[in-house]
């Protein structure tokens, strides 16, 4: 036979049969955060992408980043993070291999230091515990320069090294056998 209901029953019923179910939850859920990658021009390849962040705050809820990092990232004057930052810190945070372009001065240095001192968790006494090599004396003075601003107040000791020659003068005739 044939059922007869208005207009507004029927949409009742569809309402009753359409219970969100995981995987729609879950492709809602990409969806979203694809507006988000698009919005913010942000391309990523890969599998198991973590998602990018929105704010800074993110970072200490999600990853419990240091509380003095966060305190000296809202010194710095950063408010809001650059689209390299909202998903390279994310993936570099879970411990994935990254490669990343962006333009000149788009945050790029800021992106991979929180992550690097969130993973060295706090200073020890076993020499030199990460390398960063640069280019250019520029651009590794402008990462010491982040560096130190980032990690005040934390206890790590940052370095730069740009000649062998003061390197065993600073850290002594031992230090290229010792690190």
């Amino acid at each position: 036979g044939i059922k007869w209901m208005s207009s507004l029953e029927a949409k009742f019923e569809d309402a009753k049969d359409k219970k969100p179910t995981a995987e729609k939850l879950e492709r809602l859920r990409r969806e979203k955060i694809n507006r988000f990658r698009n919005q913010h021009k942000i391309n990523v390849q890969g599998t198991d992408l973590p998602d990018p962040i929105a704010t800074f705050d993110q970072l200490q809820k999600e990853y419990k980043i240091h509380p003095k990092i966060m305190e000296n990232i809202h010194a710095a004057g950063f408010r809001v993070p650059t689209p390299i930052q909202m998903q390279a810190i994310p993936v570099m945070l879970h411990g994935r291999e990254l490669l990343a372009s962006a333009p000149t001065g788009s945050g790029k240095t800021l992106a991979f230091c929180i992550p690097l001192l969130t993973h060295l968790k706090q200073p020890r006494n076993k020499g030199f515990r990460a390398l960063i090599i640069s280019p250019t004396r520029e651009l590794a003075s402008q990462t010491h320069r982040e560096l130190v601003k980032l990690a005040e107040g934390t206890g790590f000791r940052i370095h730069m090294i740009h000649k062998a020659a003061e390197a065993a003068k600073k850290f002594g005739p031992q230090s290229s056998k010792k690190f």
